[in-house]
């Protein structure tokens, strides 16, 4: 096991050792630059401060998942898509946001930011815009396009103690029955589903897919379980800044009972090892 102080966390330096890449950074867009400039003014310190390499950030592209504002705004600029990732091109690594209900849409947008563009994979949002779960067969030509070109998807799945806010929220137990249909294909599961105890048995027969880490308050046992349940191949480290606290997010980690290997695992490795098809062949 790692020695650790007895409080606080270790210094940029001791975490820059684990070669930290986040899965699930959150900064905002808007109708103007101005919400994702000033949310990346209030990360970038805290970024530093915990010796991030990379961050997964997830863009809108004009395919109505966004505000109406934000979308006319994308539509008819959309120079304005890749703004961020010309301007922190060490940092940021694209996920695009696509629209399980615009399959026609979504498959051009693919062609557009992942095959001609720089965009790495996918975030399929929990939202009303986007109103149909991940087990819904639009997502399955989706799914195969983002395989075809080597990109990673990130599903958001919830567990509500009462149930669905909107008919396109998704659990980790429909996200197995995708994951089911396409064994040979990778998904991350954002947030373990929340109530990680249950999102972790939803998707622990399912080798294809990985638990998330972030979004939810910092309890003991949470990676301890899933490393146990799942294998620490299957779970990857996410911020869930600039919206959560980098303290707990890192402490899940750091705090574990599990190995430094593991550690080593969950705070980069696995997530480079998928991203490393499409990394590749974009470089």
């Amino acid at each position: 096991m790692t020695a650790r102080r007895p409080f606080g966390l270790p210094t940029a330096d001791e975490l820059s050792q684990y070669n930290i890449w986040d899965s699930y950074f959150l900064p905002l867009q808007g109708p103007d630059d101005r919400r994702f400039a000033n949310d990346m003014a209030r990360s970038i310190p805290t970024i530093d401060k915990a010796a991030i390499k990379r961050l997964c950030v997830f863009l809108h592209v004009g395919l109505g998942t966004a505000d109406r504002a934000t979308e006319t705004r994308l539509r008819g600029d959309p120079a304005a898509i890749l703004a961020p990732l010309k301007k922190w091109p060490d940092r940021l690594l694209g996920m695009m946001r696509l629209n399980p209900m615009d399959v026609r849409g979504s498959l051009d947008a693919l062609n557009r930011w992942m095959r001609d563009g720089p965009m790495v994979g996918v975030y399929f949002a929990s939202s009303k815009q986007a109103s149909l779960p991940c087990n819904h067969r639009n997502f399955d030509p989706l799914v195969k396009r983002i395989d075809e070109l080597g990109g990673v998807i990130i599903q958001h799945t919830w567990f509500k103690t009462g149930g669905k806010d909107s008919a396109g929220e998704s659990t980790p137990s429909e996200l197995a029955e995708l994951a089911k249909r396409f064994p040979d294909i990778r998904f991350v599961c954002a947030h373990a589903g929340g109530e990680w105890e249950k999102g972790i048995r939803a998707i622990r027969a399912c080798p294809n897919i990985l638990a998330e880490t972030s979004g939810f308050d910092a309890t003991a046992g949470f990676i301890e379980m899933a490393v146990r349940e799942l294998g620490a191949d299957r779970v990857v480290f996410g911020s869930h800044l600039p919206s959560r606290s980098l303290g707990t997010e890192l402490s899940k980690v750091l705090s574990a009972d599990i190995s430094r290997a593991d550690r080593m695992k969950i705070f980069g490795g696995n997530l480079r090892q998928l991203l490393d098809p499409i990394l590749s062949r974009k470089n």
